[in-house]
Order: C-alpha cells, then sequence, then structure tokens
C-alpha cells in the first residue's frame, strides 16, 4: 500500500512538538516573503523614523514648560535611541558598509519629520507625534511583521516586534495625554496642518515606502528652519525658578540632623534634577557627528535623571505633601550652563559633578542615610540612584574623558568650567526675579504632621542658601 503523499497539514514534529523553534507554523515558515533588499529599504525607513523622533522629543524637551511632558519626552526619547541602535544593527548584518543609514530616504518623509520639529504649539506637537508619526511606524511595523518570512527574516521581526511593543505604550499614553491638552477648538486649528501630514506621508508612499510615491506637498511650519531654544521653561507648579534658597548639601551633610529629616531634602535634591535633562538635552542636540552610541548612551542618563525627578515626585506624595506648593524648585544650574557654556564645557561640569557622587561622601552616603531613616522608599530609591551614577561615570568615561590626555586633566576642566558659570545670587534678588524665600519650615512642619512628631527645632530653624557655596559646598567667591 503506498503511503501518503506528506504535506504541510500531514507533518508532525516528534511528539507533536512546536515546529519552526516556535516562531512560527510549518506553513508560515514556507510562505515566500520578501528578500533582503526590501526588507533592508523598510528597515532602514523605520531607521530613519525612529531617528527624527529622538530628535524631536530631545530638541522639544528643555524648552516645553510642563513638568510632565518633559518626563514623558524623555523616557520616549530613550526608547526611539534604543530602537535606533536596533535598526542599525540588523541593517549592518544584512549589507557591508557604507549602509547608507544618515541618507534620507525619501523628500517627503523628511519634510514630513520636519513639520513635527517645528510644530509651533505643545498641542500641536502632540498630535504630530502621537496621532501622526507614531501610528504610521506602528502600521510599517505592522506591514513588515506581515510580509516577511517569519523564520529565514526572523531576526528582523524579533527587532520590529521589541519595537512594536513600546510603539505601543507610546500611543498608549498619547491616547491619554492629547486629550488633556487638546481641545475641540485646538484640533481644529491644526486640521489643516494634520491634512498636509498625510499628504506627506501618502507622497512618501507611507512611512514604510510600500505605496506608490509622489512629488512631496510644500512646507508650511517647515519653510522656516527650526531653531533650538535653550532656554528651560517650566509650568505654574514652578512660580519661583530663580530660587536658591534652600542649600540641600549643607543640611545634608550636617551631622546633628536626623536621617529622617534629611529623606525630605534628599525628596527635593531627585526633584530638583529636572534641570538635568533640560541641560542634556542641549548637549544631545548641540553636539552633532558622534557615533550613534554617544547618542544612545547620553540619552539613558537623561532618561535616568528624569526619573530620579520622578521619585522626587512620587516620594513627596507619598508623605501628602504638595511640592508645587511646598518646595521652591528652580532652574538656574540649567539656565545657567545652556545659555553659558558650550556643549562640550556643559559635558565637563556635569562629569564633575558626577565624580564627586562616586566617593564615600557622595551616593552611597545617600543610601546610607536612607537606609538609616527607617523609610524603605528613601533606602530603595537611593540604592538605584546609586546604581545609576555607576552607570553614568562610565557614560562619562567613554565619551568625555576619553577626549582628553588624563582623566584628572578631565576634572579640572569641568571644575573650571562650573567655577566659570554666572549663577548670581544678589543679582536675581535685585532684578526682581526672586526673593530667594526659605520655604524649608513649612515644608518640614508639613512632612512632621504627616510622620506625627514634634519638628526637631534645629531642622526647622535651618536657613542656610546658596548665596556663598556650590551646591558641591565649594566657596563661590573662591571659584569666581
Amino acid at each position: 500500500m503506498k503511503a501518503a503523499a506528506l504535506t504541510p497539514e500531514t507533518y508532525r514534529p516528534y511528539r507533536n512538538l512546536p515546529p519552526v523553534a516556535g516562531l512560527c507554523s510549518i506553513t508560515d515558515a514556507m510562505a515566500p516573503g520578501m528578500g533582503v533588499e526590501p526588507c533592508v529599504t523598510r528597515l532602514k525607513r523605520l531607521h530613519y523614523a525612529f531617528k527624527r523622533l529622538h530628535e524631536t522629543w530631545i530638541a522639544r524637551l528643555t524648552a516645553e514648560p510642563i513638568y510632565e511632558l518633559k518626563m514623558a519626552f524623555s523616557l520616549h526619547a530613550y526608547y526611539a535611541a534604543e530602537h535606533v541602535s536596533a535598526f542599525a544593527k540588523r541593517v549592518g548584518e544584512m549589507r557591508e558598509p557604507p549602509l547608507g543609514l544618515d541618507a534620507v530616504p525619501d523628500p517627503a518623509l523628511e519634510i514630513f519629520f520636519d513639520e513635527i520639529l517645528v510644530a509651533p504649539t505643545t498641542e500641536a506637537l502632540l498630535l504630530g507625534l502621537y496621532e501622526s508619526a507614531l501610528p504610521a511606524v506602528a502600521a510599517a511595523l505592522a506591514r513588515y511583521t506581515a510580509d516577511t518570512n517569519l523564520l529565514i527574516d526572523s531576526p528582523s521581526v524579533r527587532v520590529c516586534r521589541f519595537a512594536a511593543l513600546e510603539v505601543k505604550d507610546l500611543l498608549d499614553y498619547g491616547r491619554s495625554a492629547v486629550p488633556c491638552l487638546v481641545t475641540a477648538a485646538v484640533r481644529q486649528e491644526n486640521v489643516a496642518w494634520l491634512a498636509r501630514l498625510a499628504e506627506l506621508l501618502a507622497a512618501a508612499g507611507e512611512l514604510d515606502g510600500t505605496q506608490p510615491t509622489s512629488a512631496p506637498p510644500a512646507r508650511l511650519h517647515s519653510a522656516k528652519p527650526y531653531v533650538f531654544d535653550p532656554k528651560p521653561r517650566r509650568d505654574e507648579r514652578f512660580p519661583d525658578p530663580y530660587n536658591m534658597g534652600v542649600h540641600a548639601e549643607v543640611f545634608l551633610y550636617d551631622e546633628k540632623f536626623s536621617p529622617r529629616d534629611k529623606t525630605l531634602m534628599m525628596l527635593y535634591k531627585r526633584l530638583r534634577e529636572i534641570d538635568v535633562p533640560e541641560m542634556m538635552a542641549s548637549i544631545i542636540r548641540e553636539t552633532p557627528g558622534k557615533p550613534w552610541g554617544y547618542y544612545l548612551d547620553m540619552t539613558r542618563q537623561l532618561w535616568d535623571e528624569a526619573r530620579h525627578a520622578i521619585i522626587g515626585e512620587v516620594g513627596f506624595v507619598r508623605l501628602g505633601l504638595d511640592w508645587g506648593k511646598l518646595v521652591h524648585v528652580n532652574f538656574t544650574w540649567s539656565l545657567a550652563l545652556n545659555t553659558q557654556l558650550g556643549p562640550r564645557e556643559r559635558h565637563a561640569v556635569l562629569y564633575f559633578i558626577e565624580q564627586g557622587l562616586m566617593p564615600r561622601n557622595g551616593k552611597r552616603y545617600e543610601w546610607e542615610v536612607g537606609r538609616e531613616s527607617g523609610d524603605a522608599f528613601a533606602a530603595l530609591s537611593q540604592d538605584f540612584d546609586w546604581a545609576d551614577e555607576v552607570l553614568h561615570a562610565r557614560i562619562g568615561r567613554d565619551w568625555y574623558v576619553s577626549t582628553f590626555a588624563s582623566s584628572k586633566e578631565a576634572v579640572t576642566y569641568g571644575d573650571q568650567n562650573w567655577s566659570k558659570i554666572l549663577i548670581d545670587w544678589n543679582a536675581y534678588k535685585s532684578a526682581g526675579l526672586t526673593q530667594h524665600h526659605n520655604w524649608w519650615p513649612e515644608l518640614y512642619r508639613a512632612a512632621c504632621k504627616h510622620w506625627g512628631c514634634k519638628p526637631d527645632p534645629r531642622a526647622l530653624a535651618y536657613a542656610t542658601s546658596y548665596e556663598v557655596a556650590r551646591a558641591d559646598l565649594k566657596d563661590i567667591s573662591a571659584s569666581a
């Protein structure tokens, strides 16, 4: 009796184990799929899209006044940077250099992202990012997975799957965030512009170039080139951004204050780290021509610093404290660095400060304070804050110190540049920008009420400002 012919439907792996290593069915593995050239073409367009998204989130972060959007842009830029690297690596696995990853894949696609970069308002920016660009990326990722052979091109499918997971998170964020800020009237004001974005995508053959292309329509907002704004801005919860009335570090290192009280000051220090993403975004934006690893590492650190600020925010909420009313978070550090120093000089200051955080009296000390306070949240947050600083020191060595003859020279240059910037306590007061109000006693009383204890009179009386000393306790008059 002649055996029945084997077919994909009748084929059975050993004991019916999942076939094809679990990637897909036998039938799917037999699908024709795309060849290497069309795969590479699509992957390069996705690489371009993530690179432009990263550029936009970084470029718009510093001058964006809304705190929550600064934090979101920090995270979303980091996601994009990771995917830029992943798509570049995959293209490099399939083609020999030069890979052409710096080439613009289509003029209409370039204008599309230029338009979003220069969106005239925060609301328009959100619409462009979360209702136009990211849906187009999501569609391109889905089409790639549907059109390629899931077995033969499995490395590319994996890259697309990871990207699709985080793009979904970004879209979910947009669906929640956009209605909070975009009214019906604002949406109506942007109808023509959103239609132009759709026209540009259509002219590009959609984001992945799978449809017919045509000549791009004219530019609207991007007819005038984008100019980066280095001046940080804050929303109405930061009414006193020039306030330098409470010196956190002097309090933190004073042995007469209890670890519990010091955790409150550490929450302020964490929330104050809003200014690090504002400053680092300016470094990234104004430092062209580096290998992508530089931008990836710097964006990772930028997101870490934003995450630290969120930890401070969460810590205050956990204590029932309205930080917007009780804490006067300033932007004098990011403002001074962004407007008085060049990008390499800013990086020098950042590295110098990081080196001061690595010895025993730095991040380790803050972790010890958190642990000794008996507050599990303080101990946990400082534990990870310390761990993050280890990574940041490595990033500094790789991308900053490596440009000097020695580590000592790199540190000295950082100290010199920090001393060079003018953060004039008296000038801000004389100009009427701030009175350097000592907000600490009110915050401390509120915290003690939450803790159910009486304030320590010594802590309550704390009134040291940044008038004469930097955050590293160096005398300002001596460093000037």
